[in-house]
């Protein structure tokens, strides 16, 4: 879709889920907290306007150059891949119940198990508290492993979250970028 989508295909779009980018052995897993109405309705993830995921990939060392969410598949090249702990599109993460959290964690539990990433990266505190029941996690790495991969937490790099700058957002990426490299 090369123009922004209409007030009736994001209305359209509620409900509806987006293919993971997803491969075996990728070296992170990239996990948001469930796609927007915009990202639903152009089958992207991140595509919204604003969302800073892209930008804090580059800008954290994980892609030669910024890329496009029409360009997603391209991660796969790189190791990297993304999937959502609740599939389903919404307007706003906030409208995701405590129970389709909970419920999309033992989901991503098993995907993390079946593809076995060396990291989980997932880009949100407050979706990884509760979806994994770690009410105390801070942004970082986690001592929580599922098998052999490794468990990160990332600012959730959405243009609402205003507690995190561009720049902040790439140092908390260049940080598990440097944990890839060195593990």
């Amino acid at each position: 879709m090369s123009t922004r989508p209409t007030k009736d295909q994001l209305a359209a779009a509620y409900g509806k889920t987006i293919p993971d980018v997803l491969a075996p052995g990728l070296d992170v897993l990239f996990c948001g907290i469930n796609p927007g109405l915009y990202s639903g309705t152009l089958g992207q993830h991140f595509a919204r306007p604003g969302n800073r995921f892209w930008p804090a990939l580059h800008n954290g060392g994980f892609t030669p150059r910024l890329f496009h969410p029409d360009e997603q598949e391209e991660l796969l090249k790189l190791k990297l891949g993304i999937t959502n702990v609740v599939a389903r599109t919404t307007a706003r993460a906030d409208e995701l119940t405590d129970d389709e959290l909970r419920e999309g964690g033992k989901l991503l539990q098993a995907k993390v198990e079946k593809y076995r990433p060396r990291w989980l990266a997932v880009v949100g505190i407050t979706a990884y508290r509760t979806a994994f029941g770690f009410p105390k996690a801070r942004v970082g790495r986690q001592e929580h492993r599922i098998g052999e991969t490794g468990v990160w937490v990332l600012p959730n790099p959405s243009g609402l979250n205003a507690h995190w700058t561009p720049a902040g957002l790439a140092v908390e990426f260049a940080a598990l970028r440097d944990a890839v490299v060195t593990r």
